[in-house]
């Protein structure tokens, strides 16, 4: 396997950035960048014209992740050359968050193929059930194959998200890519490092990834309430208290659940994922130490689990969250999975609004919020 990457700091210099690839022979292009540059005019179209034969993954950002660091405001694009992996491409358009669990479906068809091994896949983040999607593309493929990725940003404005695919640019596209052959070497790791505070409190009224009712009050009059004074910045200022999820005997069921809008007419929380209508969620915060040990324990266990030879591939998903909490400390997350990887991995990956991998090796995949999820590729 041979990787190269560049970074582009403006969308009208992508042309030239390309030129620096263009000798690259690449089966891969891995592309996360920021809003400004995905809606650039001629942003797939140049991408395209460079590499007309490569498969394109990739989504907008609430900020991009290299081995340089945390970028805002940037585009990076990393060609991937497989010596012994074969690629599977799958695409569709999402027409509304109750498609979620469908478009998986679609998407789990499409890129099942003789020999799967791992699945990375990209979608909006807004408008969507990441539960339901990678349910529903489990429901195909099975449990036993692992998928990897996430959900798109838009810089923590919660608006408009995009994708980038076969067919280009667009803020309604999930993205996928099935990785088949005896010669791939696929690991995954997800830790948060947040700490829960305050009481259980009761599901009493939910429906998917709304959160209608808590302890028989509205939802998100209980939020604020606890929120004090950043209560003015919902739904934005929630990245910063997530969800515990926890069992009917209060017990962690190891995931957490990000705010990603609120509904004011009705009282309720939306939320990344879905959510146990007969369980208890917990308020959540973390330190900025905590989150970099997350984030380092994630890298050791996706390294463990790959162990191929020669370059690799580390793709970053992190929340937003963990971006706003660290602040001007946020490289050193990024700065902590780099020494585990070393020289010999390339780093590259974004700020997302939902992170996707199982829990661990043989487990089911899930949707994550508030973690660092990395997923490694490397070839034996």
């Amino acid at each position: 396997m041979r990787v190269k990457q560049i970074i582009n700091r403006k969308p009208a210099d992508l042309a030239v950035a390309l030129d620096n690839l263009k000798n690259s022979a690449a089966d891969l292009l891995l592309i996360f960048g920021s809003i400004e540059h995905f809606s650039f005019p001629g942003f797939h179209e140049s991408i395209r014209s460079a590499f007309p034969e490569a498969l394109l993954l990739g989504c907008s950002t609430a900020g991009e992740i290299t081995a340089a660091g945390v970028d805002d405001g940037t585009s990076s694009i990393t060609a991937i050359k497989f010596d012994q992996t074969r690629l599977s491409q799958g695409n569709t358009r999402l027409t509304g968050m109750d498609d979620s669990f469908a478009a998986g479906e679609r998407l789990g068809k499409q890129i099942s193929a003789a020999g799967l091994k791992a699945v990375l896949v990209f979608g909006p983040g807004v408008k969507i059930n990441g539960s339901a999607l990678v349910n529903g593309i489990t429901s195909i493929i099975g449990t036993s194959i692992p998928i990897t990725g996430g959900l798109a940003g838009d810089g923590g404005a919660f608006k408009e998200t995009f994708t980038i695919g076969p067919d280009g640019v667009a803020n309604n596209q999930i993205v996928a890519i099935g990785l088949s052959g005896d010669g791939l070497r696929f690991g995954h790791g997800s830790f948060g490092g947040w700490e829960p505070f305050g009481p259980a409190r009761k599901v009493t009224r939910s429906e998917g990834n709304i959160l209608h009712e808590l302890d028989g009050e509205p939802a998100l009059e209980i939020y604020r309430r606890y929120l004090g004074e950043h209560a003015k910045g919902l739904p934005a200022s929630g990245l910063l208290f997530p969800f515990a999820m926890l069992g009917e005997d209060h017990s962690a069921v190891g995931l957490i659940r990000t705010i990603l809008g609120i509904d004011e007419a009705s009282g309720s929380l939306i939320l990344a994922g879905e959510i146990d209508p007969d369980g208890y969620l917990r308020l959540m915060h973390a330190s900025t130490d905590k989150l970099v040990n997350g984030a380092e324990s994630a890298a050791e266990a996706a390294a463990a689990m790959a162990q191929g030879a020669g370059e690799s591939v580390a793709i970053l998903v992190s929340c937003v969250g963990r971006k706003l909490v660290m602040g001007n400390r946020v490289d050193e997350e990024v700065e902590a999975v780099g020494e585990v990887f070393g020289k010999a991995g390339v780093l590259t990956g974004f700020y997302s609004y939902g992170e996707i991998s199982p829990f661990a090796p043989g487990a089911s995949c899930k949707l994550h919020n508030q973690t660092m999820t990395i997923t490694c590729l490397s070839e034996a």
